[in-house]
């Protein structure tokens, strides 16, 4: 009986000191939109490409584990909504004509703005 009346207020008890504990500290999250993580030099968000760079050489489109994700002929085209951000056409582009940006929100509704296109 009385057991069964001093367990509850223990874990109650054991609630309170976890609460007051954290309570204090130093807060870990953002305020999202308002307030972004300052993001360090390796961060891969979206890839861009300076076409003035780009020769056509075709070496982005053959290392690239999704084969469809570059385009490469009249109009070079890279499917932002199929890239896996890997890293192979940035670090094997000859004329460093592919980089990363800082820029990671890429929601969009229409998966058509995800497709950069430049004709030539």
């Amino acid at each position: 009986m009385i057991n069964s009346f001093i367990l509850p207020i223990k874990e109650l008890i054991k609630g309170l000191y976890t609460v007051l504990k954290n309570g204090f500290k130093k807060r870990v999250t953002l305020e999202y939109p308002e307030k972004k993580k300052l993001l360090n030099n390796n961060f891969r968000g979206k890839i861009n490409y300076i076409k003035e760079n780009c020769i056509k050489c075709g070496i982005c489109q053959n290392v690239c584990p999704l084969k469809a994700c570059i385009q490469i002929g009249t109009v070079f085209s890279i499917d932002l909504s199929q890239c896996i951000f890997c890293g192979n056409c940035i670090e094997n582009c000859p004329r460093n004509a592919l980089y990363f940006t800082k820029e990671y929100e890429l929601s969009v509704e229409d998966k058509n703005e995800l497709i950069l296109k430049e004709d030539n």
